[in-house]
């Protein structure tokens, strides 16, 4: 049975390669991308279709692993750049270097595995991803991140996010707009000020009243003293949330909650 691929929204990752040319076999490369089927095809395509120097004319290569749920371009690319220069990188350098005996690939695993572990990276909504079933296998268990960070298996494909559906703070701010009455017209759950879409976020339950300023939010959400939240629990419905989920709502992820709800409501109305 072909294997299901599952579909990501706002999709920012950064993915380990492996050389399987007998010439080069154990080769690694570390890169960035927002489409994973598109820049493997470029890297064993060559450099003149978009692939990178170092792999050009040393393929076939293999997209194994990826670490995705970066809520940005510059965050994933902070990231890229740590794990190629982890004794360059101020935050890694503690990591021991890499052994004469031991494998590159090895030691790609056990940089990642430590940078999961520390700031920033350790707070955000990350999720690792074997792309390769039998390097899953073999290796599964040499990468272990927070217990927010899922380690999944399964091809992934990316999607954009629908500019033309809106969220429900984006209704309310609409509606109010079109009235005529000023835009400070929705108020924040948490401190009754006035809110905007820019600066406030809804809750993931479609039926949650909640809207609050991202900075209100996070420091209901945030008992560590820390800046930026992992998660926490909605003051107005209780229901427990990550941090990064509420952050890719409000990038316009995660639609299907919106029109289930309102499909919901809609069948409610003709009982």
């Amino acid at each position: 049975m072909e294997e299901e691929t599952e579909i990501v929204e706002h999709f920012f990752g950064v993915y380990l390669l492996y050389c399987t040319n007998p010439k080069y076999k154990g080769r690694t490369y570390i890169g960035y991308t927002v489409n994973p089927r598109r820049r493997i095809k470029q890297h064993n395509a060559g450099k003149k279709y978009g692939g990178a120097w170092k792999t050009s004319n040393r393929g076939p290569w293999n997209m194994v692993l990826i670490v995705h749920g970066f809520p940005n371009s510059t965050s994933a690319l902070r990231f890229e750049w740590a794990w190629q220069h982890p004794h360059v990188s101020r935050r890694l350098k503690h990591i021991p270097k890499k052994k004469s005996s031991q494998k590159k690939f090895d030691f790609c695993l056990t940089v990642l595995s430590e940078m999961l572990k520390i700031g920033p990276w350790c707070r955000l909504p990350l999720i690792v991803r074997w792309l390769d079933y039998e390097f899953s296998k073999n290796y599964y268990g040499r990468i272990s991140p927070p217990l927010h960070m899922p380690v999944c298996y399964g091809k992934v494909s990316t999607c954009k996010t629908k500019s033309t559906q809106r969220s429900r703070t984006d209704d309310i701010l609409s509606h109010e707009l079109r009235s005529s009455m000023g835009e400070s017209l929705i108020f924040c759950s948490l401190c009754g000020s006035s809110a905007t879409q820019n600066n406030s976020v809804t809750c993931m339950q479609p039926k949650c009243p909640l809207i609050a300023h991202l900075i209100c939010l996070a420091k209901v959400f945030c008992k560590d003293g820390m800046i930026l939240p992992i998660e926490g629990t909605c003051p107005t419905c209780t229901t427990s949330v990550l941090w990064g989920d509420l952050i890719k709502k409000k990038n316009g992820c995660y639609q299907y909650l919106q029109e289930a709800n309102t499909n919901s409501s809609s069948s409610d109305s003709d009982i």
